[in-house]
């Protein structure tokens, strides 16, 4: 049976302030006072999963157990078609170079994996996972499809949001204003369900 989200708290299971921005951003106008994990000192765990699903599923456990709160993870990445749909859950890791994060590098190991393949189509997807300290969570997924293009464009959003440029639109997520991102976005739809399923 699914359980409602009631109380006035909720950890974000992130360290990403692009992706804390956006959370807080939909969840604007709730009375739920937001944390990040961050704020309880928390580093985040190793994502063992190989689904978006499992890594949701495990962030969200690990900081609701570590809090005593209620906890909302998310879990998203771009699926690449010419990529037999990598990067996909691995999508962080592509960004990693030593001591440091660039998705500049991931961006570029995108575009280089493609190569002259006339199939740019990609998608994201995002999986939020809201888990209480007994162990209960719901899940939902969202996606947006669209294509990579190449040189990368934009100023706005975070990850390889400057070359993905959604169905419809001949921008990318990076060049639009965030309350529009926010509102076509993988993260806006399991939003939307999310909200949908336990917040009403």
């Amino acid at each position: 049976m699914t359980r409602k989200f009631s109380g006035p708290e909720l950890v974000v299971a992130t360290h990403n302030q692009g992706k804390l921005a956006e959370i807080s951003e939909m969840l604007r106008g709730r009375n739920i006072k937001l944390y990040a994990a961050s704020d309880f000192g928390l580093e985040s765990p190793p994502e063992t999963g190989t689904t978006f699903i499992e890594n949701s599923l495990l962030k969200a456990r690990f900081v609701a157990s570590a809090t005593g709160k209620i906890a909302l993870a998310d879990d998203s990445g771009i699926c690449v078609d010419a990529l037999g749909g990598a990067p996909g859950v691995y999508t962080a890791d592509w960004a990693e170079e030593p001591g440091a994060r660039d998705f500049n590098y991931a961006m570029k190991k995108i575009h280089d994996g493609i190569g002259n393949d006339p199939d740019r189509r990609a998608h994201f997807v995002s999986v939020l996972t809201l888990c209480w300290p007994d162990g209960h969570c719901e899940t939902v997924e969202g996606f947006a499809h669209g294509k990579i293009i190449w040189p990368p464009r934009g100023q706005h959003g975070h990850g390889c949001d400057p070359v993905f440029m959604p169905d419809g639109y001949d921008i990318t997520y990076a060049e639009m204003a965030a309350a529009e991102k926010n509102r076509i976005s993988h993260r806006a739809e399991a939003f939307r369900k999310m909200i949908d399923k336990c917040f009403r």
